[in-house]
């Protein structure tokens, strides 16, 4: 299944993908990108979990990349550069990079030609490094051009809503949230449609902690030219109809439609504990179905302004 190469209304969009722990935002995203792929794109994925591992075997890359936290100069609180964007809102340097002029120990490449980055893990920043604030500010300023074009980017957060509060929300064009049969997911389904709403509506972010003007200033920046405009919704891992009707029962209490479900496979997750590619012939082809509702829906909480 293709689309016409000039309309490819998802060309360039930063897609990030949110849920809680075990709801499938990694197995979303890997169906995402290779449903991208097939569709004429090129895809980036950017993994952003800072403890989640495995995802190259899933892609069928040989290995890992490394880090992108090494490229940058490590985290702050191992004596590198990258700060967290809580403490310290500015901009990372140097952070749109071009593909051809980054080191190939820094991505891997699938065999359909997916890109994939890591933005960087704290299992191998020693004792007291565990706040991985820094791989937020990673995921938040990094943009990869591929021959000068900038690809579908998918980054694939950590577990739960405190990346959301690091300010990530401002440099997507798009959220995803992946929502499973729990009330812990369609709380926190609630909770993010609620950030993208603030956001949009202008509304400015902490900083009573910031003592610094220009660090305030910035802050206040970053979310006032927030360019995100579209927050979807994703059931997964569904196991029967009835279950599917109470779920979209109670997202709809909370204004929430989504745009898909994809239903238990258990291929799926035996892909993920033998770390073997994927083989989820009916998930694609709903993923499929989403990503033609996201190249043609209008933006379901309206556009700014």
């Amino acid at each position: 299944m293709q689309v016409d190469t000039n309309k490819m209304p998802l060309k360039g969009k930063r897609i990030g993908v949110f849920g809680k722990g075990g709801a499938g935002k990694s197995t979303l995203t890997v169906l995402l990108a290779r449903a991208l792929r097939k569709r004429g794109y090129a895809v980036c994925v950017l993994d952003a979990d800072s403890t989640n591992l495995g995802l190259f075997e899933i892609f069928e890359a040989p290995q890992p990349p490394k880090p992108l936290m090494d490229y940058f100069g490590g985290m702050i609180f191992s004596g590198g550069r990258v700060t967290c964007p809580v403490d310290d809102p500015l901009p990372l340097a140097a952070a749109e990079i071009d593909l051809e002029s980054l080191q190939p120990q820094y991505y891997a490449k699938s065999p359909d030609g997916i890109i994939l980055l890591i933005a960087g893990k704290i299992g191998d920043q020693g004792p007291g490094a565990g706040c991985d604030g820094p791989v937020a500010k990673v995921a938040r300023d990094l943009r990869v051009y591929i021959q000068g074009e900038s690809p579908v980017t998918l980054v694939d957060f950590k577990a739960g809503f405190e990346d959301t509060a690091r300010g990530v929300l401002t440099s997507l064009d798009s959220a995803i949230v992946v929502v499973d049969p729990t009330i812990a997911s369609v709380e926190l389904a609630a909770s993010m449609k609620h950030m993208v709403e603030q956001i949009k509506a202008d509304v400015l972010p902490a900083t009573s902690h910031l003592e610094s003007p220009e660090l305030i200033a910035w802050a206040n920046k970053i979310f006032v030219e927030a360019a995100i405009d579209d927050v979807w919704f994703v059931l997964n891992r569904v196991q029967s109809p009835e279950e599917e009707k109470y779920l979209r029962q109670r997202l709809e209490e909370k204004g929430i439609q989504p745009v898909g479900v994809i239903y238990q496979a258990p291929s799926i997750s035996l892909a993920w504990l033998k770390g073997t590619p994927m083989e989820a012939d009916h998930a694609m082809m709903e993923v499929h179905q989403i990503l033609a509702r996201l190249e043609n829906t209008e933006p379901i909480l309206g556009q700014r302004g």
